[in-house]
C-alpha cells in the first residue's frame, strides 16, 4: 500500500465519525414539524376523572366489566368507538368514558351497562364525536 493511500485511510478513519454526525444532524429550521394529532383519543383521557388503573381487582367488579363489554361487542350496530368505551367498575358502580358516535349510541351503551345483573349505578361520562365530513 502506498503512503498516499495510508494517509487517505488514516484521514477517513479520523474524519469518518464527524462526517456521519454532520450528515445525520437535522437542525430545527430544516423543515416543519408534523403537528397532526395521533389517531387515538389520548387527549380525551387527560382530565382528572376516574381512570381504568383505579379499578380495584375485585372479582365482582371485573366480572361486571366483562359482562358489559360482552354485551357491547355482541351489538354489531354499535360503532368501534362504542365497542371501545372505557369502563371502570367499583363496588357495583360503573363509570363509562370515551367518545361514541351519537347521543343515541351513548344511550344504548348506558342501557346495556344498566342491564347487566349486579350493576347498582352507571355514571355516563361519554362524549359524542360525530364522523367528520367526507369520512365514512
Amino acid at each position: 500500500m502506498s503512503l498516499r493511500m495510508k494517509t487517505s485511510f488514516s484521514k477517513l478513519r479520523i474524519l469518518g465519525p464527524a462526517v456521519i454526525l454532520c450528515c445525520s444532524f437535522s437542525p430545527s429550521w430544516a423543515g416543519s414539524q408534523d403537528t397532526t394529532p395521533g389517531p387515538d383519543n389520548t387527549r380525551v383521557n387527560r382530565d382528572a376523572g376516574i381512570t381504568a388503573d383505579q379499578q380495584k381487582e375485585d372479582k365482582n367488579d371485573r366480572e361486571l366489566a366483562r359482562q358489559i363489554r360482552k354485551a357491547l361487542m355482541a351489538d354489531k350496530h354499535l360503532s368501534t368507538y362504542a365497542h371501545n368505551v372505557k369502563m371502570i367498575a367499583s363496588n357495583g358502580t360503573v363509570t363509562l368514558r370515551g367518545p361514541v358516535r351519537s347521543e343515541d349510541e351513548k344511550a344504548v351503551v348506558e342501557t346495556k351497562a344498566k342491564g347487566v345483573t349486579g350493576v347498582a349505578d352507571v355514571k355516563n361520562e361519554m362524549t359524542v364525536a360525530p364522523r367528520k365530513a367526507g369520512k365514512e
